[in-house]
C-alpha cells in the first residue's frame, strides 16, 4: 500500500492537480467572485480552442514532433466557413464540412513533408503557419465584407431566445453546461481511448522512443506520424468552428496568438519535447491551469490582459529547464562537487 501511494504521489499529474487546487484557493481568497461557477465555465469556454488543440498536439509530440501551425488553421477554417456561407450561399453545415476537409489536407501536406521527406517538424510547421495564414487572408479577400470587420450574422436564436443550429455549438448549453465544454469532455475521452486503449496509441509511444526500432518491428512509422498532423489539423478546424460560432464572427486571424499556450499546455502536461512520453490527463490539467491563471490574474490581481503571455512563457521555460536538469542529474552532480574535500 505504501509503495502504491509513493508511486501515485510521484506522478506528475498529481503535482498538476495540487497546483490547480492551489490556484482556486489563492484566487478565491483574493476575490470571492472568482469562485462563481458560471464565470469559471465561461473562462474555460473562452480558452476552449487551446484546450482542444493541445489534446491532439500531445499525440504529435509523443512521436517526437511538434506542431505550431494549428493556430493558423483556426483562422483558415473560420474564414472558409464565413465566405462559403455568406458569399457563396452554401448551407452552413456544408461549409463546415468543406472547411474541415481543407484543414485535413493542410495537416496531410505538412505531415507528408515531415514523415516522408524528412524535413524537421519545426521548420515545416513554422512554414505552414505562414502559408495557411496567407491562404486565410487570400480567402478573406474573396468576401464582400472587409477582412478587418469579419463575417457575422450566422443563424442564431429561435423566437424563444434559444441558440440553435451553428450558433448552438458556440453559445448553447446541454443540461446547463456549455456545449463547448461537453464537446471538449467527449474529445478527452476519445483521446484517452486512442492513446491508451488502441494499438495506434502504442505505436505513437514506440515511434517516440525509437522510430528506427518501431520501423523494424513492422510499424509503418511514416503513415502514423503523418496521421498525427492530420488529427492535429482537424482539431484546429473544430476549434475554429467553435470559436466562430461563439463570437459570431468569421475572421482570418482568429486564434493567431494561441501557439505559446498550446505548446506550454502540452509540455507542462508532462509530454517530453523529445517524444516517447506523455498523457492526455496531464495535458488536460495543464490546459486548465493555464486557463485559470489567465482568468484569475486580471480578476484578482489587476494584471493587464496584454501581459498574460509572460507567466505562461515563464512556466514553459521553467518546465523545460527543470526537466533538462532532472534528466541529466545536474543538481546531484553539483552537490557532489561541493562535498568533495579540497
Amino acid at each position: 500500500m505504501k509503495t502504491l501511494l509513493k508511486k501515485v504521489l510521484k506522478r506528475w499529474e498529481v503535482f498538476l492537480l495540487v497546483f490547480l487546487v492551489l490556484e482556486f484557493v489563492v484566487f478565491g481568497a483574493a476575490n470571492p467572485k472568482f469562485l462563481r461557477p458560471n464565470s469559471i465555465m465561461n473562462s474555460i469556454v473562452n480558452y476552449i480552442s487551446v484546450c482542444i488543440i493541445s489534446l491532439f498536439v500531445t499525440l504529435v509530440m509523443i512521436t517526437g514532433g511538434i506542431d505550431i501551425q494549428a493556430p493558423s488553421i483556426i483562422g483558415l477554417t473560420s474564414i472558409i466557413i464565413g465566405v462559403l456561407w455568406s458569399d457563396a450561399g452554401l448551407n452552413i453545415w456544408l461549409a463546415v464540412v468543406i472547411a474541415v476537409a481543407v484543414a485535413a489536407l493542410c495537416g496531410a501536406l505538412s505531415g507528408f513533408f515531415i514523415a516522408y521527406c524528412g524535413v524537421q517538424p519545426m521548420v515545416v510547421t513554422l512554414g505552414g503557419s505562414f502559408l495557411y495564414s496567407g491562404l486565410a487572408l487570400l480567402v478573406s479577400s474573396m468576401s464582400a465584407t472587409p477582412a478587418y470587420q469579419g463575417i457575422s450574422g450566422f443563424p442564431a436564436k429561435t423566437e424563444a431566445g434559444q441558440y440553435v443550429g451553428f450558433r448552438f455549438l458556440g453559445k448553447g448549453t446541454i443540461f446547463g453546461i456549455p456545449t463547448q465544454i461537453v464537446i471538449y469532455a467527449a474529445l478527452i475521452l476519445l483521446c484517452v481511448w486512442i492513446l491508451h486503449r488502441t494499438k495506434y496509441g502504442e505505436r505513437l509511444y514506440l515511434i517516440g522512443v525509437n522510430q528506427q526500432a518501431a520501423e523494424y518491428s513492422g510499424i509503418n512509422t511514416r503513415a502514423v506520424i503523418m496521421s498525427t498532423y492530420v488529427l492535429s489539423a482537424v482539431s484546429a478546424a473544430l476549434a475554429g468552428m467553435l470559436l466562430t460560432a461563439n463570437v459570431n464572427s468569421a475572421k482570418y486571424n482568429l486564434g493567431s496568438g494561441y501557439t505559446l499556450a498550446i505548446i506550454t499546455a502540452v509540455v507542462l502536461g508532462g509530454t517530453l519535447n523529445t517524444g516517447g512520453k506523455g498523457s492526455i490527463l496531464g495535458t488536460v490539467l495543464a490546459s486548465l491551469i493555464i486557463c485559470i491563471l489567465r482568468y484569475g490574474l486580471p480578476l484578482c490581481f489587476d494584471v493587464s490582459t496584454q501581459n498574460l503571455d509572460l507567466p505562461v512563457g515563464i512556466i514553459l521555460v521553467l518546465v523545460v529547464l527543470g526537466r533538462e536538469i532532472a534528466g541529466q542529474n545536474m543538481l546531484s552532480r553539483l552537490f557532489r562537487r561541493f562535498r568533495k574535500p579540497n
